[in-house]
């Protein structure tokens, strides 16, 4: 996604301005973060009811790289009892209803979020 790789320059600068930044998303990159921490291809993803959905803005989200650990420092009685966020609309004429097809049968990331090896059965 063009747009994720677009913010990993703004969060270097704010890196070497000595803030402490990491990018959590459950879009799709390739990996190239470069030195930007990054969870990326979380899953079970938002659309599909995965916990990323329940995040609000002001959370506080700790990621730690070396063991591999993303927590949300927020009461788990308030955290079960959000509802998760509604999902935008396709924007129609954008281009997007042309793969609506695709994004609708594809497998969540843990499987490598393919519609063809979805379909396929694999």
């Amino acid at each position: 996604m063009p747009e994720l790789h677009k913010l990993t320059p703004s969060l270097g600068v704010l890196q070497d301005r000595g803030f402490k930044v990491a990018l959590l998303t459950d879009g799709r990159m390739s990996g190239a973060s470069g030195k930007v921490p990054a969870a990326i291809h979380l899953s079970p993803e938002g659309a599909r009811g995965g916990a990323i959905a329940k995040l609000k803005d002001g959370d506080i989200v700790r990621l730690c790289a070396n063991k591999g650990a993303l927590d949300v420092m927020v009461d788990a009685a308030e955290w079960d009892a959000r509802p998760l966020a509604d999902m935008p609309h396709d924007g129609i004429g954008t281009g997007r209803e042309l793969f609506a097809i695709m994004r609708a049968s594809a497998d969540g990331a843990e499987k490598g979020g393919s519609a063809m090896l979805a379909a396929a059965g694999l």
